[in-house]
């Protein structure tokens, strides 16, 4: 068992010091921040013939305020009908108990 927990221990420390090294390289390989070119601000650059396809931040609120509308009054038409569907099954059960 003390066999086991000592390897244990040697490779666990074998990664940590690899991966602590791994992390100073890659710093030095990162470099520094480059300006992008022109091919790169031409990309980034806004098009004006998509601008009709982007939403606008009053129009997407209310779209979504429209569909939690929608949403509780579906939820609440849901509740509903089962409310009336219990207290008619109630009543049907009433009158077969008088009935009988």
């Amino acid at each position: 068992m003390g066999l086991l927990l000592k390897n244990y221990s040697t490779i666990t420390s074998h990664y940590r010091s690899q991966s602590q090294t791994q992390g100073a390289f890659s710093l030095l390989r990162r470099g520094f921040h480059v300006e992008p070119g022109p091919r790169e601000q031409a990309l980034l650059a806004e098009d004006p013939s998509l601008k009709r396809f982007k939403s606008h931040k009053k129009s997407v609120w209310r779209l979504k305020r429209f569909g939690d509308v929608l949403t509780l009054v579906v939820v609440a038409g849901c509740c509903y009908e089962i409310y009336v569907k219990t207290v008619m099954r109630e009543e049907a059960r009433k009158q077969a108990k008088e009935s009988a």
